[in-house]
């Protein structure tokens, strides 16, 4: 697979808590040099990204990060405050507890009012496999279509474990066809991101992929 086309297909990230502007600037100026689909940083970060980059690099950001314990409410304003300070795409984490707790109709609802407040922006939702069972799995992938969602993402990266090729292969034998695919957390190869693309992710969540290429040269 050429690597242009997989670093199409990467969401540049960095959210780590002691991030600096200095740090975001380095991954915008890689994603405008290797044209990644999106840098994904901080919602701080947002508005200073966009006035840096304008419209040369897609500003993706994370909303009820990184538990997802939020309350609705506010993750709406989350939503709304990104967008109006440039977010091109939003990844919002679900209310895990609520999930695991069979309140199918609340992570709807919740999914459903982001999904209005992002409207005309991509809207991808994280459900952080690692904490989920495969039933619970399998509920979140219909949830996540009945919402009008435009992805399903596997993690946060900052739980107890990353994308995983059996959870992708899950994923796409269990949404409806208008959900895309998002891995993301311990893709540390190109070998796995290809792999990744190969099982129908569409968006890879990753900062190593430009590591990679900027210390291989391979660009």
């Amino acid at each position: 697979m050429d690597i242009k086309e997989i670093l199409g297909k990467c969401d540049h990230t960095l959210l780590k808590q002691e991030s600096t502007w200095e740090d975001i600037k380095v991954i915008l100026d890689d994603a405008k040099k290797y044209h990644t689909a999106s840098v994904c940083i901080p919602p701080c970060y947002i508005k200073r990204a966009k006035e840096y980059t304008g419209d040369e690099v897609k500003l993706c950001t994370v909303i009820g990060f990184p538990n997802g314990s939020h309350t609705t409410k506010s993750k709406v304003f989350e939503t709304k405050d990104a967008i109006e300070n440039g977010a091109d795409e939003v990844d919002m984490v679900i209310n895990i507890g609520e999930l695991k707790a069979g309140n199918d109709d609340y992570v709807l609802d919740e999914i459903c009012q982001i999904r209005k407040a992002s409207e005309g922006k991509i809207l991808k939702v994280i459900v952080e496999t690692c904490l989920l069972t495969e039933e619970e799995k399998v509920r979140v992938c219909g949830i996540v279509t009945k919402s009008g969602a435009d992805y399903i993402k596997t993690s946060t990266g900052f739980s107890t474990g990353g994308a995983t090729f059996e959870d992708i292969g899950l994923f796409s034998k269990n949404i409806g066809p208008d959900v895309k695919m998002k891995a993301s957390g311990g893709i540390s190869s190109i070998a796995d991101a290809e792999k990744f693309i190969e099982l129908g992710a569409s968006r890879l969540g990753t900062s190593r992929i430009v590591k990679i290429v900027k210390e291989e040269g391979l660009v």
